[in-house]
């Protein structure tokens, strides 16, 4: 079997397109998934069983269900409903790019939440004493101690969750995106030769995640280093 290594080269452009909707797609996510996370993983820890309920049954339901029903639910089942296609969220409900990014955002916000909230459960007690001991309010508590210090526990498990997220990205091409797997398939319907057009796909995403990866570790060296083990 023989590599066509030209079909790759002028497929180019067409990747690194992709590339772009692959990064635009997993920052609009992540970002919004987290801005859902940080008061779900609060109510998760809440004492309040109504209020930790509620966000068990979202983070339950979410992560029992596959993330392609979940796409296929919002981009397909929304547009039977008349009073959808007849409302004013309409014109972003018919976006394969919103539907995808509403998708994935709530996708990764359930698990976020259940990671921040085992970060949060993971507190130290002798860090919540201390700060109670200074006076301060529940509010003060949270922003300046509790936050802060799950968020950065949270950093190792929240990179596998971006991780896998990148790869869950593949799915937009379902949706008619044009990513890096939209772009493989692309490649494959024209000129029948799947091998290079996955491969080259697949050394994208490998690209990605060591970039990824890469940064993570910075990342807990700089916010994670006094938990490491000293050195003697």
């Amino acid at each position: 079997m023989i590599f066509d290594y030209n079909v790759i080269y002028e497929a180019l452009p067409l990747y690194f397109s992709g590339l772009l909707t692959t990064l635009k797609l997993l920052a609009l996510s992540l970002f919004f998934g987290l801005l859902a996370a940080l008061p779900l993983g609060l109510m998760r820890v809440s004492k309040q069983p109504i209020v930790n309920m509620t966000a068990w049954l979202y983070t339950y339901v979410i992560r029992g269900t596959p993330m392609l029903v979940q796409l296929f639910l919002i981009y397909y089942g929304l547009a039977q409903f008349a009073v959808v296609r007849e409302s004013f969220l309409w014109p972003w409900l018919s976006s394969a790019t919103f539907c995808a990014c509403l998708a994935f955002a709530i996708n990764t916000s359930a698990y976020t939440a259940e990671i921040i909230a085992g970060s949060l459960r993971a507190t130290p007690n002798g860090e919540i004493e201390a700060a109670k001991a200074m006076g301060m309010s529940r509010y003060k508590l949270y922003r300046r101690i509790l936050l802060p210090s799950a968020l950065r526990r949270a950093l190792p498990q929240y990179s596998n969750e971006v991780i896998m997220m990148l790869q869950t990205t593949s799915l937009a091409s379902i949706v008619t995106l044009i990513d890096i797997t939209g772009a493989a398939r692309t490649v494959n319907a024209q000129y029948y030769l799947p091998f290079e057009a996955y491969i080259t796909a697949g050394v994208f995403y490998l690209c990605l995640t060591f970039i990824l990866v890469r940064l993570f570790k910075l990342a807990e060296r700089r916010w994670l280093g006094y938990l490491a083990p000293r050195k003697h």
